[in-house]
Order: C-alpha cells, then structure tokens, then sequence
C-alpha cells in the first residue's frame, strides 16, 4: 500500500512568508479598488511566487500495513477458583481466542494474573497497563478483562486507546458471608485481658431465610478444644483474651457455613499473638559470701524486664562478734511474705551456695517445694555446703531436686563440657562454639574457654544432664517436676569465666538460657514444632532430643495431606522447607506436637469480597465506551467497531480496527522545479500587463 502527502521545505521563515503575503494581499486590494482589471492574474502570479519560496513537494511513502492487538486478560486469583468460576473462565478465553482468530489481521495478547504474593489482591489494571506499556499503541484495538470484577489497583491508569470490555465470571444469585478481623494485637501481656474486635458481615443476594440470622463463632487457642459462641452479624463484637504464655499464642476463629454460600474460604481467621511477660519476678537466695556472690545478682540486674527480690545472709546465726541484734538490720526481712504469702507470683527461685542454718523454717521450703510442682522453678547453684550435712538436699526440697550429692567435692582444674545429650538440648546447644574475648572459636566437643576448680559430686542423677566435669561427672542437670522446672549447678566456679580466668567462657550466654529455660521461654523448648513463612514457603522445624527420622503432616483446609520430611540441621534440629499450593490455614502434626500456621493475613484480600460485581471497574470501562457482560447469560461475539462509538451489547462486545501501519520507504518530488515557478509567475504578470494595457 502507498500514501502520497504534500510537504514543504520553505526558503525563508514562515513568519516571513506569511508577512510577504499580507504585503501581496494589500497591494491585490489596491488594484481592485483602484479597477485594474487584471488584478487576478497578478493575484496568480503572487502565489506562484509565494508558492516557489515555499518549495512544495509531493511524498509519497510505501507502507506495510500491521495488524490490530486484542489484550486478553485473565484473572486466575483465589476467588476465581470458588463455585464454578475457573470452569466458566475457561470457556470464556476459549470463545475470546477463537473470535479474535475469525477477525482479519488480527493478534491476541494474552496475559494471566495469578495472586499477589505481598497479599496486594487482584492487580489486574497493574498486568494491563504492563502489557499495553510492551506494545506499540496503535495497534491496540482493544482489550477483553475475564474476571469477578474484585480487583485491588484501580489506582493504576491504564490509558487505554481502545475500547476495555469485562466479562464477569459468577452468578447473579451468590451470596456469601465472611468474617472479618477489624483490630488485633500483635503482642499481648500473659495474664492481662486483651480483645480482637471481629465482625460478621452479609453479601450478595441473602436468601430470606438466612439474613440477618444470628450465627455461631467456634474460637480455639492453641488447638484447645473450641467453643461455641451465637453472635449476631453486621455488629462489631469484642472478643476478650487472656494469654496463657510466652511466645506465640494461636488464635483460631471459624465461622459457621451455611448450605448454599459461595465459599467457606472466608468464614475462617488465624490470629498470631505474641506473649510477653510484664516483669519478671526472681527471688534470689544467697547464702555465705564468696567470691562469685553477685554473678547472679549482676546478671539479673542486667535485664530491665526482671525485678529482682535479693535475700542474703550477712551474718550466719552462729557468729559471734557482739553487734547488738537491733543494730544489723533498719528493717525486719519479710520472710513470711514472700515464702508463703507471694510465693506463687514469683517466675523463679535462686538458691546461690545457700545451707540449712535456720533461718528459713522448714514450712518455707515445703511451700517452694509445691511452688514448683505447681509450675514455679527452682535453680541451685551448688558449692561446698550442698554436699555437707547442713545441705538443701536435706530439706523438703531434696526429693525434687535432680540428682543427690555423694558427699565428696573435687577441688582439681577441669573444662566444663557439653554432654551429648546437651549438644541437643537449646540450653547449651552450639554452647561450644562461643568464643571467649581475645580466644579461638571452639568446636563440638573441644571448646575453648577457661577451667573451672571445684565441683560437687553428684550421684542418682535424673532428668537432663546437659553439662559434664571430670571423668563425665554430671555438673549442670535439668528435670521437670510437676508442672514445674528445677535445675542443679553442681559448681560455684561460672564466675570464673565472667573473669575472664583463662580466657574465660560464655557465661553470661549460659546463665541466660539456663534462666530462661525454666521460666519457660518458648523459643528454649527442647521438645517444639515451629513454622515460620515467606509468600507461600514455609519453613517447619522439629526440634528434638531424641534422634531418628521426623516427618510432619500438613493439612490444608480443603484436607489435603502432605508429608514433608525433616532433615536433621544440626544435633537436635529438623528443619525442611515445604512450598503451599495456596494462601490460607495449614495444621502441621509429627504425631507428637501439633500446631496451626497460617499463610497470608488474618483475612486473605481476596476472599473480602466474593460476589462478582461490576461496581468498582464501571468507571474504568466507561472511560473507553466499553462494558460488561456476565458470562452466567452466554458468550460473548466479537465484533468491530468504529472509534467513539460503544462498543459493547447485549450478547456481544467491540474492538476498534486500527489501520495502523509501517513506512519502510520515502520518495520526495518537487512539484514543479524553481525555473517553472519563475516561468510561470512571469506569463502571469506579462499577460496582467497586457490586459491592462488593452483596456
């Protein structure tokens, strides 16, 4: 095909042009007032003049003609996979291939929208405008949108230069109801009331029968049996809360689903709540000084979140020096107070070095000893006086107390070691490759850190033996007693490492998790199944003191079962990491523990609103004469149309054909060469003179 245009190429600037004119208009005007009867042939021959500075020429191009581009978007997000849509979408982009394949010269962009892995929704004006920015726009005759009409961009301009017609998936009768999260906390404080305000909401076409009926909400934490509570809908209702530990707190909250609503995706949350203690309250029990008194003190001093009740003992009973009893104290040590009345709002019980001389009555250490079994703990630090006859073993709290002293106290140099069994436990786990300051790093089973000179021989020991001294003596065990922790340190000698005796050792780092572990610090469970994500991938560890292949079972809402197997990390930890099909609740088992998870938010974008509705794209399409079709009354035919005109009806929607093309040559002619238009502009004022003359 060719196209032919006149073009020019002038001597002089237009503005000069156009001002030689205005001067030949004003003399033409002379000459007819003045009755020159050929002033039209010098009118000619101004223009020929004129016409010869302009340097008109005649392009002609070859063109090569190109053809139209349909964009045919897909949406193939979660709501488009509840009732029938993915069916219905098929069929749809099935019609749509085979009817812009019937237009001539005609192409189909097809371009797929699946969810947005930052829950960000449908951004299906984000994947139209991607593709329109990828083809030339004047080959764009159209674009065709297949979905619900749930999409979450529309502050995305498209500019669309040509019609943009949507086909909504979806019946006209769907109705649905969710549930929605309003506010929830991230973190909450164990023990303190705290509320989720949630909300049941109606959509669609609500049969009689069920709209505005109350509901029943089943609410579970942890995996706890569920309870049952009729709320009613369209009314925000505060859910109140009490954390019942540390770390994270699962919140599950499920809502009825009633025969006929379009999907239950929705009528179920997850909330993940952290738990936080306030304070911490330590009691810490020392007994003779000695030179590593204030390790524990400074240790717990150290953390703002601890409030530390310190009870120490000066002055034994038996010394005698003559300081009158009045004169030892500005105030009386409220024993009874903090043994039997407040004992139970304590988090832990220290015993540094402490022995029997009296001072507390045995009905004291019986209420620690039902303090712990009713889920307090107990920590002893043990020195020479554990394994005398005036030894706290000896008192009521001897048969919780992890292992028993021989009598026997080795006073000789030795390494402190992690046991097999500890390489696994999260107290001492990877303890070994600290480095003290100036030292080496350490490696399992041949650390670095500095001796220790006395230990107390320990016999029947139970539980956790998680640190070993010379000739694999038990030197720190752990047990559970009850509901309760206890601990036994059989040394007095940590503080050498906090002094850096022989390049020192990872004390503070010890003391830490010993602490924490018996305050029941989540992420110190030696027997846990945890799950952390990143879009859809999850990663699940099992972590475990005993040894042998794991494996843990996901189930999916629908109840799809996946086992995924664990790989053993490092001693005691399993981990794998397991891609989900899709965004949503997920109940990971190994048969021992069990555990909910979520992936995506509390209340997935997608599945806020699920009824197909026209409403939030009206705008967009009405900008580019296009329009709706539900898919629900039929397929749609394609047809051409002309621009500006609508270009959507009942049973059928538009393109507008482009023409566009491409010009692969050029040729440029003078219309006439500069000696003709001299020639010419001269017969013309020759044969206006002549006329003149002859009148």
């Amino acid at each position: 095909m060719t196209g032919q245009e006149v073009i020019f190429d002038p001597l002089l600037p237009w503005p000069a042009i156009w001002g030689g004119a205005l001067g030949v208009a004003l003399m033409l005007g002379l000459a007819v007032w003045r009755g020159l009867s050929g002033w039209w042939l010098r009118a000619l021959a101004a223009i020929v003049l004129l016409a010869a500075v302009a340097q008109p020429s005649l392009q002609t191009e070859e063109r090569r003609a190109q053809s139209d581009i349909v964009i045919l978007v897909v949406d193939e997000s979660a709501s488009q996979r509840i009732s029938g849509r993915a069916a219905q979408t098929a069929a749809a982009v099935a019609r749509v291939e085979a009817e812009v394949a019937a237009l001539p010269n005609t192409e189909l962009r097809k371009v797929v929208v699946g969810d947005d892995a930052g829950d960000g929704g449908t951004l299906a004006l984000t994947a139209l405008a991607r593709e329109l920015a990828q083809e030339p726009r004047a080959r764009v005759a159209g674009a065709v949108l297949v979905s619900d009409g749930q999409v979450h961009d529309l502050e995305v301009g498209t500019n669309m230069p040509a019609p943009l017609n949507v086909l909504l998936t979806g019946q006209k009768t769907d109705w649905d109801r969710r549930l929605m999260i309003r506010t929830a906390p991230t973190f909450g404080i164990i023990g303190e009331p705290l509320s989720l305000t949630l909300r049941v909401e109606e959509q669609g076409a609500m049969p009689a029968a069920d709209a505005g009926r109350d509901v029943t909400l089943k609410i579970a934490v942890d995996g706890a049996p569920a309870q049952d509570y009729v709320v009613p809908v369209g009314v925000d209702l505060d859910l109140p809360l009490t954390l019942e530990h540390g770390g994270q707190n699962v919140v599950q909250i499920a809502l009825e689903t009633a025969a006929g609503e379009l999907t239950d995706r929705n009528n179920a949350a997850v909330v993940q709540i952290n738990g936080v203690r306030d304070r911490l309250r330590v009691l810490l029990i020392s007994g003779e000084p000695y030179a590593g008194e204030r390790t524990w003190r400074n240790l717990l001093k150290s953390d703002s979140a601890v409030d530390l009740v310190h009870f120490t003992i000066l002055r034994p009973p038996d010394k005698q020096d003559g300081v009158p009893v009045s004169e030892l104290s500005l105030i009386a040590f409220p024993t009874r107070e903090l043994f039997v009345d407040k004992i139970s709002e304590f988090d832990l019980i220290i015993f540094d070095r402490y022995q029997l001389r009296g001072i507390l009555p045995a009905a004291y250490l019986n209420n620690i000893r039902t303090y712990v079994e009713d889920g307090g703990a107990v920590l002893v630090s043990a020195g020479p006086d554990f394994a005398s006859v005036e030894s706290i073993y000896h008192s009521g709290l001897g048969p919780i107390l992890p292992a028993r002293p021989s009598a026997r106290i080795l006073d000789e140099g030795y390494r402190p070691l992690v046991s097999e069994l500890g390489q696994r436990h999260p107290v001492t786990e990877g303890l070994e490759t600290y480095t003290p300051e100036g030292g080496v790093e350490g490696t399992i089973g041949a650390p670095t850190w500095g001796r220790w000179l006395r230990i107390v021989e320990l016999t029947d020991a139970e539980g956790q033996t998680v640190m070993e001294g010379p000739e694999g003596r038990p030197l720190l065990v752990l047990n559970r007693v009850g509901k309760g922790r206890v601990a036994l340190l059989a040394s007095d000698n940590a503080w050498l490492w906090g002094r850096g005796f022989e390049g020192g050792g990872p004390q503070l780092e010890l003391l830490r998790r010993l602490a924490h572990w018996l305050m029941k610090e989540p992420d110190l469970e030696e027997e846990a199944l945890n799950a952390t994500a990143e879009g859809l991938v999850m990663t699940i560890t099992r972590r475990s003191l005993s040894e042998g292949a794991r494996e843990v079972t996901v189930t999916a809402q629908d109840g799809t079962e996946t086992v995924v197997q664990l790989t053993e990390k490092a001693p005691g930890r399993y981990s794998a990491d397991w891609v989900a099909p899709d965004i949503g609740l997920y109940r990971l088992s190994d048969g021992e523990i069990d555990r909910v998870m979520a992936l995506g938010p509390a209340a997935p974008r997608e599945f806020e609103e699920t009824i197909a509705s026209e409403d939030k794209l009206k705008a967009v399409v009405a900008r580019t004469n296009g329009g709706f079709l539900r898919l629900s009354e039929g397929m749609p035919d394609i047809r051409p149309v002309r621009a500006g005109r609508p270009a959507a009806g009942r049973g059928w929607i538009g393109v507008t054909p482009r023409g566009a093309y491409q010009t692969v040559d050029i040729h440029v002619m003078p219309i006439l060469p500069a000696w003709a238009f001299v020639l010419l502009a001269g017969l013309l004022s020759i044969a206006a003179w002549i006329r003149e003359g002859r009148r």
